[in-house]
């Protein structure tokens, strides 16, 4: 781990600490950057299957710009050019998109690529796979699609004291990208107790911006009286943030914007800590710090710097073209 880096600025008395990193990772830049190429070579409309990534603000921004986003591909015209949400899809929303002649752009995070890659390769394998995760979330659902037959989803400890399985010893588990660190280290600590064979992947599939965004809290809990996260209530590595800091014993709210800050959160709080999640864009981020220093008279700045952050994944081919991007 890198040593934490402060940077002061001017001001004095209630404070802000910035953490970084915060804010865009490089599969919400990528997916991001997708439906904006692709709008700018073919024009409106684009349709998007669910949200491309889980923010409110990126979304109506995305909207404005003639991005049609729709839940199925059955709300999509046949023959039309459909782009896939960085949350990933089953094989069976592949094939319904194969069968209606649609036109794919797939922008799934590559680091939930893995995790499917990992399923297809354990179950070819005939394991029983234990999907640590959220019901219901977008990247669970296409997860669990690459092999429902052989894939068990649990979320808490209790979940795993209930599991049968026919063979403890052909077993596997993998991960949602986005889950809590110190509760995913839990469960997969009793999968270990209860089944001593299991097998996980060759590395966490929690991925790197979750991590560190996670251990920037953990690290400014001592400093801070409240913790800010900018993030949509969907977005689940935001959510963890606020459990994080919850579960250290300080006040944590999650807000989509500076005008969700409710007055009472902030009396007696002299030192407000501020992160974002990994779907929210910076300018949220300054309209909150602009907010706190107008409104509530949080007149100093540091940023405490955890980690640096220079991951870059590859666009997929649009029209020909392919480049590299940078979070």
């Amino acid at each position: 781990m890198s040593p934490i880096k402060l940077e002061s600025g001017p001001g004095a008395g209630k404070k802000i600490i910035l953490l970084r990193p915060r804010g865009f990772c490089a599969g919400v830049v990528r997916a991001i950057d997708v439906v904006k190429i692709v709008l700018d070579l073919y024009g409106p409309p684009v349709y998007v299957r669910k949200e491309i990534v889980h923010n409110r603000h990126v979304v109506d921004e995305l909207r404005r710009a003639g991005a049609v986003f729709v839940e199925e591909l059955s709300e999509v015209p046949e023959g039309a050019r459909v782009i896939f949400s960085a949350h990933g899809v089953s094989p069976a929303v592949r094939q319904e998109a194969r069968e209606r002649k649609l036109q794919v752009i797939d922008a799934t995070c590559p680091l939930v690529t893995k995790v499917h890659l990992e399923s297809v390769k354990f179950a070819r394998q005939s394991y029983t796979i234990i999907l640590i995760g959220h019901s219901g979330h977008d990247e669970v659902i296409g997860t669990l699609g690459e092999a429902p037959e052989s894939t068990v989803l649990v979320s808490t400890v209790e979940d795993v004291d209930r599991l049968e399985v026919a063979n403890p010893d052909k077993m596997a588990y993998l991960t949602q990208t986005t889950l809590s660190l110190d509760e995913t280290k839990d469960i997969v600590e009793r999968l270990k107790q209860r089944f001593p064979a299991i097998q996980g992947p060759k590395s966490q599939d929690i991925c790197y911006a979750t991590e560190n965004r996670q251990l920037g809290v953990k690290a400014v809990v001592p400093l801070c009286d409240m913790l800010l996260v900018v993030g949509s209530q969907n977005s689940s590595n935001s959510r963890r943030l606020v459990e994080v800091c919850q579960k250290e014993g300080v006040p944590s709210y999650l807000v989509d914007d500076g005008e969700e800050v409710k007055a009472e959160w902030l009396k007696g709080v002299r030192t407000v800590a501020v992160t974002a999640g990994a779907s929210a864009p910076e300018v949220l981020v300054e309209d909150l710090i602009r907010r706190l220093r107008c409104d509530y008279g949080f007149e100093a700045l540091e940023e405490m710097e955890l980690k640096e952050e220079d991951v870059r994944f590859q666009l997929p081919v649009i029209g020909g073209r392919s480049a590299e991007l940078r979070a």
